[in-house]
């Protein structure tokens, strides 16, 4: 096989035919011109909305490329896109060649009839897909009315990521261009078509691994030979072998495939091999935090006259994974199953890292994933309203052991099922899945994200026609589900998010499935109300807040700092998001005294609102066993519901996330009558443990205490003590169950009888201390003294030790740089003793800029928590 590489340097022309600039490929219309110095950064200010209009024009992608002898000699070329974005038309020497409509697919196009010796020319057209819209003829019944959230409408009509129209995150940037590999593929003989790899686990713990591989032939019928003549020279000289190893490189067996089928179809003749490889010793790939991540490497050769003419390598995990419905009290639960462990999912849900693709690498993709598993996640939810990622991203989910629940892409949306669109959705599908299908990480295929629960219940979605309703039907119980066990009949299929299991079946139930639930944020009900409900899984719920103060600076000027100036109202895309945390802010805090004050007020709201969720989930495992929160990420500089901004800056939420995700956590229930202590362990071992509840006043003071100690099974949530409120002696209650501190315990210093919290400290049999803080009266209503703060800071070879400590209670202490980007191991943290908090940033962490010494470090060291908010 022959390679010949198109990506690299091409010209962006205009509709005409002139040159704007040149651009790399893979690329855009954005970054094309952007590099080129042609455009502003679309994401500065208000430039979004200038951007979105060069997209009424159509572009071209130009450039010229050489074919010699050894090419032009194959007897197939092919032309291969991975990824055109996305009304296309294909031009070779000036001969159309193809069309495209479906960003989401693979092209092969045979070229070999309209290529020469020496220089060619390839031409791309990418036509206005806003044009199109506008232009766009709906069939009779068929009128499409609603449009999602922050969306330009008709986006359902293209194969487009859905976002890329806008959503209530993100800008309205229909970007075009070749934005995945291009290449043309030269074939002597046969090409690997297809690799289908079945794992089946034994009794004895050993594994066969099942591989059926798909060889084609470029080889036609003609008038003077059979097709069994064209298949008795197939065979000649060919030879399939199939090899296992390690991922350290030690090979397990290798073995030679035999043919099973033989056919010819669509002018190609195809023979199918199946090989088996037996695993006596298999090291099973776990999720993270429930053992180690090892990978197999599959390779399959293909040889022609004992020469190898392709190779192809799929990386594999040795495990089993699908989803538990079985019965129960509660209804039928819903749970990831691996390799025989009911495990609890922990994630979050994942949008593309940029609004501008071809701007998204291998490093961004591979530090996202890794400030998941940082955080103590075990899976991520491919959210249906973008693309499907790149191979790096599954590859990076299989190393760091995180599940994927993978949505096929779809999302809040009402779809025209025409003969072309069903065309087009099946080939996108069988292309995706048969590239996605062998990762060890793939955990579950959601035909979409929430269209069965709008149809139930949206008001919107009630206006749409009852035609449009049936195409539903069509669409997400017949043709997807199909092509999707077609390519993968192993994987669990699920028909939409939320669902009960399809059909309209009271999607949103708390018995069965999995739930999304928003009241907490857009009902504006109260943190607590997470703990009215039991779900069995869910798989979103969610709470904005703004990024920290250097994000916000890389897209405003200093007059535009304000949360209702136009720039800042342009990067929150959610119309009544900012009433939203103004309100739940009114609700828990005092109003900030300043600008990154309230940045920092609504990232604290965000966190203990996502902790509130999860603990009480958590505490309720067996029942519930699952939470994936909205939404891991952002892809452009905003105010949205991410744990990590754009620039990669984790959010105190996500900071937040790594202890209420860690495999064994502490959290505190407080009710009205009660006050208890929960330990969460998610790991495969019990724990032995020792809690210690007290009541400490501002100055660190115990007012009481009470301990125990417990033993937690493994895969568990266990509750290691509690108290009664009216057991407290320091509580009078009255006969409205409100809560009196008796007055000889108020505060001295500040006359506030609020002035007490709860810490709950557990001691784990390893030496490891948990703590956890709670207090009995919103923030707002305590009067926090000031603190003042005292910090150490020592350098090692590979690290700085930070040491912060406080005179007197500190709840969220947040640290930062004004310019120098870091990953501390902790932050956001509570100083509720007189322990000194640690913290400690690997090298290897400082992620933009740099420090001397530490002397330099702690100079330049900020601090802030809740009481300098006000």
């Amino acid at each position: 096989m022959t390679i010949l590489e198109l990506n690299g340097d091409w010209e962006l022309r205009d509709e005409t035919g002139a040159l704007l600039c040149p651009v790399k490929v893979p690329g855009s219309v954005i970054s094309g011109l952007h590099a080129a110095g042609k455009i502003a950064h679309p994401y500065y200010q208000e430039n979004e909305y200038a951007t979105r209009e060069l997209f009424w024009k159509d572009y071209q992608f130009v450039r010229n490329f050489a074919v010699d002898e050894v090419l032009l000699g194959q007897k197939e070329i092919t032309l291969v896109c991975e990824g055109l974005d996305t009304l296309a038309q294909i031009f070779i020497n000036g001969q159309e060649i193809a069309s495209t409509n479906n960003m989401h697919c693979t092209y092969r196009v045979a070229i070999q009839d309209f290529l020469h010796l020496g220089l060619n020319e390839i031409c791309i057209v990418f036509h206005s897909v806003l044009r199109f819209i506008e232009n766009y003829q709906y069939r009779e019944n068929k009128t499409i009315q609603y449009v999602p959230c922050g969306a330009m409408k008709g986006n359902q009509l293209v194969r487009k990521a859905h976002s890329m129209f806008g959503w209530d995150w993100g800008p309205q940037l229909v970007d075009a261009g070749i934005w995945r590999t291009i290449y043309i593929e030269g074939t002597e003989a046969v090409r690997i078509e297809d690799v289908r790899i079945r794992q089946c686990h034994q009794q004895d713990g050993s594994v066969r691994i099942c591989t059926r591989i798909t060889l084609s032939s470029n080889l036609k019928s003609t008038q003077d030979l059979t097709i069994a003549k064209l298949l008795e020279d197939m065979l000649l000289g060919q030879m399939v072998i199939v090899t296992l190893t390690e991922q350290e490189g030690k090979q397990v067996s290798e073995t030679k495939a035999n043919v099973v089928q033989k056919y010819f179809e669509k002018e190609k003749l195809n023979l199918i091999y199946e090989a088996e490889i037996l695993v006596q010793n298999p090291r099973l790939w776990w999720p993270n935090g429930y053992g180690e991540q090892p990978l197999y490497a599959l390779m399959i050769s293909a040889y022609w006259n004992d020469k190898c003419i392709q190779c192809e390598t799929k990386t594999i995990g040795l495990r089993t994974l699908t989803i538990s419905q079985e019965a129960d009290e509660w209804g039928n639960e819903f749970a990831f199953i691996i390799n025989g462990v009911k495990i609890f999912t922990k994630g979050a849900n994942y949008i593309p890292e940029d609004a501008v693709y071809p701007w998204i690498d291998k490093e961004r993709i591979d530090y996202l994933l890794k400030c998941c598993a940082r955080a103590h996640f075990n899976c991520v939810r491919v959210w249906g309203g973008g693309y499907y990622p790149s191979d790096t991203f599954y590859d990076l989910c299989d190393k760091y052991g995180l599940i994927v629940w993978q949505d096929l892409m779809y999302a809040c949306n009402v779809y025209d099922v025409t003969d072309d669109f069903a065309a087009t959705v099946r080939q996108e599908t069988l292309d995706n899945v048969q590239r996605i299908r062998h990762h060890a990480s793939l955990g579950l295929w959601c035909g979409n994200n929430e269209i069965e629960s709008a149809w139930h219940h949206w008001e919107d979605f009630q206006r749409e026609s009852v035609y449009l309703r049936a195409d539903y039907i069509k669409l997400f119980e017949d043709i997807l589900p199909k092509a999707v066990h077609e390519a993968d009949d192993v994987t669990f299929y699920w028909h939409s998010s939320p669902s009960s299991g399809g059909c309209f079946d009271d999607p949103d139930s708390d018995r069965r499935g999995d739930v999304h639930y928003w009241d907490v944020w857009h009902g504006q009900k109260p943190f607590s109300d997470y703990q009215k409900y039991f779900f069995r899984f869910c798989s979103e719920f969610g709470f904005q807040s703004f990024p920290c103060l250097k994000t916000v600076a890389s897209f405003t000027e200093e007059k535009d700092r304000n949360i209702f100036s136009k720039v800042m109202e342009s990067h929150q895309k959610n119309a009544s998001a900012n009433g939203k945390m103004l309100y739940y802010l009114s609700e828990n805090f005092r109003y900030p005294k300043d600008f990154k004050s309230l940045l920092y007020v609504t990232q604290i709201l965000q966190g203990m609102a996502i902790k509130s969720g999860v603990e009480h989930w958590r505490r309720n495992r067996g029942r519930c066993m699952g939470t994936i929160y909205w939404q891991l990420n952002d892809n452009w500089p905003v105010a949205s519901w991410a744990s990590i901004d754009y620039y990669g800056r984790w959010k105190a939420l996500h900071y937040l996330a790594a202890k209420f995700y860690a495999p064994v956590a502490v959290s505190i229930q407080k009710t009205e009558d009660f006050v208890s202590v929960y330990l969460e362990n998610e790991t495969l071992s019990e724990q032995q443990c020792r809690v210690v509840l007290c009541v400490r006043d501002m100055q660190f003071q115990k007012i009481a205490a009470w301990e125990k100690e417990v033993q937690v099974e493994a895969l568990s949530a266990c509750e290691l003590l509690q108290r009664k409120m009216k057991e407290m002696p320091f509580y009078q209650a009255t006969a409205d169950k409100s809560i009196i501190v008796d007055k000889k315990f108020v505060d001295s210093r500040t006359n506030n009888e609020y002035n007490l919290f709860l810490e709950a400290q557990v001691t784990l049999a390893d030496g490891t201390v948990l703590t956890e803080v709670d207090t009995f009266v919103p923030y707002k209503y305590m009067e926090l003294p000031k603190p003042h703060f005292t910090t150490e800071v020592k350098e090692t070879k590979d690290s700085f030790e930070i040491t912060v400590q406080s005179d007197v209670f500190a709840p969220f202490v947040a640290l930062d740089f004004a310019d120098v980007d870091v990953i501390f191991s902790d932050n956001f943290f509570t100083i509720s003793n007189e322990k000194p908090a640690k913290i400690k940033v690997e090298k290897s962490d400082i992620l933009r800029g740099s420090f001397q010494d530490a002397t330099d470090l702690k100079a330049r060291l900020m601090i802030t928590s809740v009481a300098e908010t006000y």
